[in-house]
């Protein structure tokens, strides 16, 4: 279901796609190429994607199907194209609250970061202002 989620914003290499896994699971995970490529050789056999001469992986019509996806996730659980990015970030600062309390460790090694990303929101902001 993740090579299905991911693919749908367009193709992508192998090592990309486990790539987007590790960032989905903030560093927890990354599939071993002898895991993941057998399992994208399978969804290119099975018919779900395709593997272009750049040996990128697209879905094909089959692998964009609602009949892919099980009952028990619905619609709701499945990302959509265009959805809307305040919801994400709303999760990923979520998890950062998180970290706050159990590994803050882990967040003071984001802090210069973060600082970028509140002065880049902040000048956003202002600018929404400026405008109105």
């Amino acid at each position: 279901m993740w090579v299905l989620n991911i693919l749908e914003d367009g193709p992508l290499t192998g090592i990309q796609i486990s790539g987007r896994i590790e960032q989905m699971t903030q560093g927890w995970w990354r599939p071993s190429p002898g895991s993941l490529y057998p399992l994208l050789d399978k969804m290119v056999e099975e018919g779900l994607l395709s593997r272009d001469n750049d040996k990128r992986y697209s879905l094909t019509e089959s692998g964009r199907s609602d009949d892919m996806w099980p009952p028990w996730m619905g619609h709701h659980y499945r990302r959509r194209a265009g959805e809307d990015p305040l919801t994400e970030m709303d999760g990923y600062i979520s998890y950062l609250e998180d970290l706050s309390k159990s590994d803050r460790n882990k967040l003071d090694s984001y802090s210069a970061q973060l600082v970028r990303f509140r002065d880049r929101l902040s000048a956003l902001v202002q600018q929404g202002g400026e405008k109105e």
